[in-house]
């Protein structure tokens, strides 16, 4: 392979910082360097490239059609930068941390509780946690990038050890002022007729729900809105006006209280799990395994 012609990354950083903070003097003060200085490093980006990058419209700098994928990639290189700079501070700190990911929901409504309950019963250890799409979060599990993660589906991958944690499904609700709150069942031809807000498509929740739903004869559903939170979905059925499919775990206290209402749909049940899956590395990780063993324990 060729090496020579690699890009450096102070030029794809130069790059990167001026289209995030908006101009070469902010790019600049951010990377404590001098405006001649970012300006030199984008043009060896440019000539590394054999393209122009950015160009100039009245007083501001614009991304190229060829910019545009430069930062783009610059992005994804910087980050795996950070994430492995990261990873081998924590050898050199020793063994006593773990790098833990979680999907959204699981972050927001299981991890507060995990993450106090391990800290009580092992100070000594430090875990640092990261919330992600499951999509993303095999990936840095598989590279090494993360020890150990919740998440809502199983990755299939020789580098990464699953076991299931929890059996969970997802459920009917919709907020009290909806016409269907006091309802028992519903046929499945009923949800045709109905407003749906539902997480966005690349999540794992809707994944899961499309496949239960098309296996169940249910092809698609009249979706009004698509959200990145459950938190969110919830303050948006309290409106009245929706209603959604949202994993038990994560609507459990808000059934308890009244802000919302399950509905039943006829024959239909969406069983889901949740999952441990660790990179295979960290088979001998003392905080992985006191990690895991609490979690199989609060769940007995």
């Amino acid at each position: 392979m060729e090496y020579r012609n690699l890009p450096d990354l102070k030029g794809l950083a130069a790059l990167r910082a001026v289209v995030e903070l908006g101009g070469v003097e902010h790019a600049g003060q951010s990377l404590h360097i001098g405006q001649p200085a970012v300006t030199k490093r984008l043009r060896a980006l440019e000539e590394c490239y054999g393209l122009d990058l950015m160009q100039r419209r009245g007083r501001k700098l614009e991304l190229t059609a060829a910019g545009e994928r430069v930062y783009a990639f610059s992005r994804l290189v910087l980050d795996y930068q950070t994430s492995l700079l990261e990873d081998l501070n924590s050898l050199m700190r020793g063994q006593n941390e773990l790098r833990l990911e979680v999907t959204s929901a699981i972050g927001d409504h299981l991890l507060p509780d995990i993450l106090l309950n391990f800290a009580d019963n092992y100070p000594q250890y430090r875990i640092h946690s990261r919330m992600g799409y499951s999509r993303r979060i095999q990936t840095r599990l598989a590279t090494g990038l993360s020890d150990i993660a919740l998440i809502e589906q199983a990755p299939d991958h020789p580098d990464i050890l699953v076991q299931k944690w929890l059996e969970d499904e997802l459920i009917l609700v919709c907020g009290p002022q909806h016409p269907l709150s006091n309802t028992g069942e519903i046929t499945k031809q009923q949800l045709a007729g109905q407003d749906f807000v539902l997480r966005e498509p690349k999540s794992s929740l809707r994944i899961i729900l499309d496949q239960k739903l098309q296996n169940f004869g249910i092809s698609a559903l009249p979706i009004s809105l698509e959200v990145g939170s459950t938190d969110t979905i919830v303050e948006i059925l309290g409106r009245g006006r929706h209603l959604s499919f949202l994993p038990k775990f994560a609507v459990a206290e808000a059934l308890k209280h009244g802000v919302l209402r399950q509905i039943h749909v006829e024959q239909l049940y969406i069983s889901m799990k949740l999952w441990i899956v660790r990179n295979r590395s960290s088979i001998n990780n003392p905080v992985a395994e006191a990690f895991i063993q609490l979690l199989r324990e609060s769940t007995q």
